[in-house]
């Protein structure tokens, strides 16, 4: 009842026009910014108990990101809104042809635990930029954190036009069947697609997958080990974007195999339990899931601890994976990584063809042709020689392609996200003497006039629509 009560009043404020002018959506902008350097120690503090976060991390990945995908937004706003003229040929010389971006409504976003403030938040700048009314559900998993994000959203934005609603993941399709202009949604989505669907809201699904990581016989081993093990183990592997499995060219398993195992002893040290810089599970539901995972799968080549209590799972590295292992059929979002072998790249591409299409692809080689082969693979994104960043950047779309998700965001891509682009035609009523052509009674010599001039045109890059 809350979420019904807050779209109507979200849904007044858009009808009269609260989110139509450039400075107010500015303004917003501003606050997200604010929001975030003023309560920084506060978002540490909630991501520290929510997920055992490091400061380092919280800031870089979550804080600093949303910061600079409001700042573009401020930098770039007066340009987005600007109507797009449509390239002029001799056929559009007597009329205008304008793209015009209008907000969609009232919009609903919907986090993930695994990072919560930014499935929020980069979100909602793209949807304050272009203008709408929205309403955050950040995810309870990270009640914290959520928590934090409900207490903060109200005393910084307009109150009217953005809302915070802490709903259960089994209240979400209702929420979501109140008809909205569009729902953004990150993590495990058919249910809310199917619930969006029922009122025919268009929808963002950015769903995950299993992201494959090629690692080929020529490329610096320990440059791959580092990045690698980054991408896969900070925030204690809950990551939709971290490589899920190695592809490894079989010439250089044990060279990697040993730079893997040296970065974590780098990374966390000898126990990594004790280490300032590795999390812990969300909650023991997914403590549990990639627990037996692990346990059912190859063999454990490093790490494997577990602790119950304390949410604990040792950054671990499986071998002698097989395709039908459990961890080969699920996504993982946790601290464990298996490595699989292959003869050459064309056998990793084949295996990579025959899975769903994932949300990142991952290749490390020195040589780039391999790049241009493994990109013969389909996925939401690709990145050549590091991970994760490509879904970072304010200048590149972010999103998956079939069953990883659709639709993308960053940057003016956000914006885009967020917007109708309306087609407008503005014409005036002179050149009657040609168009009367069009109108009954229907003339045999006005149809091969009008054919006449339309073969003309295409010849003539356009020279007239007559009509």
């Amino acid at each position: 009842l809350h979420s019904e009560k807050v779209q109507q009043r979200a849904r007044v404020a858009f009808q009269a026009g609260r989110t139509i002018k450039e400075v107010f959506r500015l303004a917003q902008l501003e606050a997200v910014v604010r929001m975030l350097e003023e309560h920084e120690c506060d978002f540490v503090d909630a991501l520290g108990r929510d997920l055992h976060k490091p400061r380092f991390e919280t800031v870089v990945s979550e804080l600093i990101l949303v910061k600079n995908e409001a700042l573009h937004a401020i930098n770039n706003l007066k340009k987005w809104m600007q109507p797009q003229h449509v390239e002029r040929n001799l056929s559009t010389t007597l009329d205008e042809c304008l793209l015009l971006s209008e907000p969609l409504g009232v919009v609903f976003i919907m986090g993930t635990w695994c990072s919560p403030v930014q499935t929020c938040l980069v979100p909602l700048v793209g949807a304050i930029a272009a203008g709408n009314c929205a309403i955050i559900s950040p995810c309870e998993c990270t009640a914290h954190t959520a928590e934090l994000l409900h207490r903060l959203v109200p005393s910084y934005l307009d109150n009217e036009c953005f809302h915070g609603i802490l709903a259960g993941t089994n209240d979400l399709p209702e929420v979501v069947e109140l008809k909205f202009d569009h729902v953004f949604f990150t993590g495990k989505g058919s249910k809310i697609a199917q619930a969006a669907a029922r009122t025919l809201t268009p929808v963002t699904l950015i769903l995950g997958g299993k992201n494959p990581c090629y690692v080929d016989q020529h490329c610096d081993i320990s440059t791959t080990a580092q990045r690698i093990a980054w991408a896969r183990f900070h925030n204690a592997g809950q990551s939709v974007v971290a490589p899920d499995y190695i592809l490894c060219h079989v010439d250089v398993q044990a060279q990697l195999m040993q730079a893997l195992k040296c970065c974590l002893m780098q990374f966390y040290g000898a126990d990594p339990r004790e280490s300032r810089s590795y999390g812990r599970m969300v909650n023991l539901e997914i403590f549990n899931r990639t627990r037996d995972m692990l346990w059912r799968s190859g063999k454990v080549a490093v790490g494997g601890q577990v602790i119950e209590a304390d949410k604990y799972i040792a950054p671990t590295i499986l071998t002698g994976v097989s395709e039908s292992d459990p961890i080969m059929q699920q996504d993982i979002f946790g601290p464990v990584l298996p490595v699989l072998t292959v003869n050459n790249m064309e056998e990793a591409i084949a295996f990579i063809n025959k899975q769903e299409k994932p949300l990142c692809v991952y290749a490390y080689s020195s040589n780039s042709k391999v790049h241009n082969r493994l990109n013969e693979t389909s996925s939401g994104s690709f990145c050549s020689n590091d991970s994760i960043l490509q879904s970072l950047m304010v200048a590149l779309p972010f999103g998956g392609v079939g069953s990883s998700g659709m639709g993308s965001y960053h940057g003016r891509h956000s914006f885009d996200t967020f917007s109708h682009r309306k087609s407008c035609l503005l014409r005036g009523t002179r050149f009657e003497c040609v168009t009367y052509l069009r109108y009954p009674p229907y003339e045999d010599r006005n149809l091969s006039l009008m054919t006449w001039a339309s073969t003309l045109s295409q010849k003539s890059q356009g020279w007239c629509q007559i009509l």
